[in-house]
């Protein structure tokens, strides 16, 4: 059986008669030791530099021995994990456009064949895509050949090209919780450390047949085309929140008509992403929306993969060529390598093009839904104690909070993570609250319920809602009722634009956390430590932050929060308690109100220390000297004398 290629795109899946490691040239442990010190293991994923060349830019396939064998290693643990729970675990596999991820997944595959996991492998597929997948297969009964009990996905998200990892998950179509995930990494962390893993791994690799690796890696195909029509009934009901056909039609068609009527067009710049082999063109043209398509083939990365800043001016300027000629072009979008996250690029009424600040992004989102709630009568409960919750990480603007507050919802935080966000949001609807609308602010993009990960369509969809629901027999537009629910109803006009929603949101100055200022390199490995001595530096320039706020608003006091997981909890005077996780810092004004914060936290998947500001009004200045004095006493922290 020779090298097997994927039909849709050439490239290769994998050799089944290739021994993937040589049992006779193993890595040695210095050498399993060098590959292992940069795994980063967090609930969101694991990660590290998988490209052989060590280059994190490197478009190469080659992934090194050591490597392959700590790849399987996952395998193997989560193998462990799936056969724990399940008599005959069955698990999908897919990858995002990385050219590593082929190989990675051959390993693994291996791997779960020889420990007993049958495995439905769909290449090359979007991550909403593949746990969308799951979700809808897991309800199967059990039996059904289509079941399957979780998933593994290869990715390293936003991470430059030769980095690569992986996600694992159950059929509730998201990542594994913190609680999950923890021991899963102790696992890993063990096995890697194993002089005797090497060989065990190899061996593992060479017991399937041949002719069952081939018969999966061939079956790829197949294994994607029903991917991609569980995501496409999936988005269906995530964009309509109805359940029956009828009822997602009804609600589809009124939003398609309301697109079609104002021939609105979108730019998807897809950015090589494995977005680019998903359901994007057909689901936008199907809702009434033009669809011009843009760096629309897989691996064909024209900039860098995080969709912040200068990855957007590409979408930027294809939407105004595109609006000089349509002026019904007013939208564009960019995906993160796996397709989870996506930034929004919007078209002003001056013709010019301006990316959103993935804040503004999920401000707009949760605008639309909780409009959308109040719409359909949810914050009228007659007395049955349900409460509408949006749930939000740590890093999340307080323009969120004003917008809820505005339609009678409450806002919960958790810590920085999606998976802490995910499991928050799921606990509160299991405690009877309504939570349609969840997601990590700072990163831009939304999950919208019954979704258990970020998906840029949800949040294109979102958007949609507001510019084209406008008012019918079942109610006022969406905006009209931001508008009056915020006491501006008079301000209402039936011909407003974009231009008037995003003008019309609270105003806050926020920090990316994707600026090259809000991402430090600290020495202190001890962040519970550095958080004490950081609340002394912060109280000796608590006079210098009390002036820098004094043109805007009063502060009168603070206040220290700390999230770890779905938790969060006010602090006392030791910070350090917040170990690892999030540490908020809320300025009070006289009646005790926050009017502005400042964040911290170590990244869980990247090397950095994570550090912002966000400010209640318009002036970039009192961001910039918030965000300076705290890292001043971070950096005063970082340096004890």
């Amino acid at each position: 059986m020779a090298l097997i290629t994927h039909p849709g795109t050439g490239f290769a899946v994998g050799d089944p008669e290739k021994l993937l490691l040589d049992p006779d040239a193993l890595p040695s442990s210095s050498e399993m030791a060098a590959a292992a010190k940069p795994l980063i293991l967090s609930a969101s994923g694991w990660r590290k530099v998988f490209a052989a060349s060590g280059d994190e830019d490197a478009l190469a396939e080659d992934v090194s021995p050591a490597d392959l064998v700590v790849a399987g290693a996952m395998a193997e643990v989560f193998a462990d994990f799936m056969i724990a729970r399940f008599s005959a675990p069955r698990v999908a596999l897919g990858i995002d456009s990385r050219p590593t991820g082929p190989r990675i997944a051959d390993a693994m595959l291996r791997v779960f064949l020889a420990r007993g996991v049958e495995v439905r492998y769909a290449f090359m597929v979007a991550a909403p895509e593949l746990m969308a997948w799951t979700r809808e297969a897991a309800l199967l009964p059990a039996g059904d050949e289509g079941r399957l009990d979780g998933f593994c996905y290869v990715s390293a998200s936003h991470n430059p090209p030769g980095h690569n990892g992986v996600k694992f998950g159950l059929g509730s179509g998201g990542v594994l919780d913190g609680a999950e995930a923890g021991p899963l990494a102790d696992a890993l962390r063990t096995a890697l450390a194993d002089p005797a893993t090497p060989a065990r791994v190899a061996a593992l690799m060479a017991m399937p047949e041949p002719a069952d690796i081939g018969r999966e890696l061939s079956a790829c195909a197949a294994r994607k085309r029903r991917a991609r029509s569980a995501y496409l009934l999936f988005a269906r009901r995530v964009a309509s929140d109805r359940e029956e056909l009828e009822d997602q039609e009804r609600v589809l068609d009124a939003l398609a008509a309301g697109a079609s009527s104002r021939a609105y067009g979108v730019v998807a710049e897809m950015n090589g992403s494995a977005r680019s082999l998903s359901i994007d063109i057909d689901f936008l043209e199907a809702l009434g929306l033009k669809v011009k398509a843009v760096n629309a083939a897989p691996r064909e990365f024209a900039h860098r993969i995080v969709p912040e800043g200068a990855s957007l001016d590409d979408c930027r300027v294809e939407l105004e060529i595109a609006a000089r000629s349509d002026p019904g072009f007013v939208l564009g979008y960019v995906p993160d390598c796996d397709g989870d996250r996506g930034n929004l690029v919007r078209l002003e009424r001056s013709g010019a093009a301006v990316a959103l600040e993935a804040q503004e992004v999920f401000a707009l989102s949760v605008l639309s839904e909780l409009a959308g709630l109040a719409r359909e009568g949810a914050f009228r409960d007659g007395g049955s104690g349900r409460r509408v919750i949006v749930v939000a990480n740590d890093a999340t603007s307080m323009r969120v909070e004003a917008i809820a507050r505005a339609f009678g919802a409450e806002v919960a935080r958790a810590e920085t993570g999606e998976a802490n966000v995910v499991g928050l949001a799921r606990k509160l609807r299991e405690e009877g609250n309504i939570v349609r609308i969840l997601g990590e602010g700072s990163n831009g993009g939304n999950i919208t319920h019954p979704a258990a990960v970020r998906d840029p369509l949800s949040t294109l969809v979102s958007v949609l809602k507001l510019l084209c629901v406008r008012g019918d027999a079942e109610g006022p537009g969406l905006f009209r009722l931001w508008l009056e629910a915020t006491g501006r109803g008079e301000a209402y006009r039936p011909d407003f634009d974009l231009d008037d929603i995003v003008a019309s949101l609270p105003a806050f100055v926020t920090t990316s956390v994707f600026e090259p200022r809000a991402a430090l390199t600290v020495r202190e490995a001890d962040h519970a430590s550095l958080k004490r001595r950081y609340r002394e530096a912060f109280l000796e320039r608590l006079p210098r932050v009390r002036e820098a706020c004094s043109a805007c608003f009063e502060i009168d006091a603070f206040r220290a929060l700390a999230t770890n997981g779905i938790v969060e909890r006010e602090l006392g005077e030791d910070w350090g308690e917040s170990g690892r996780g999030g540490l908020r810092v809320q300025l009070l004004d006289g009646a005790g109100s926050p009017r502005a914060f400042l964040w911290m936290r170590g990244s869980g998947t990247e090397p950095v220390f994570r550090v912002m500001a966000d400010a209640e009004g318009s002036d970039p200045a009192l961001e910039e000297r918030l965000l300076a004095l705290h890292v001043e006493a971070l950096r005063a922290a970082d340096t004890p004398s």
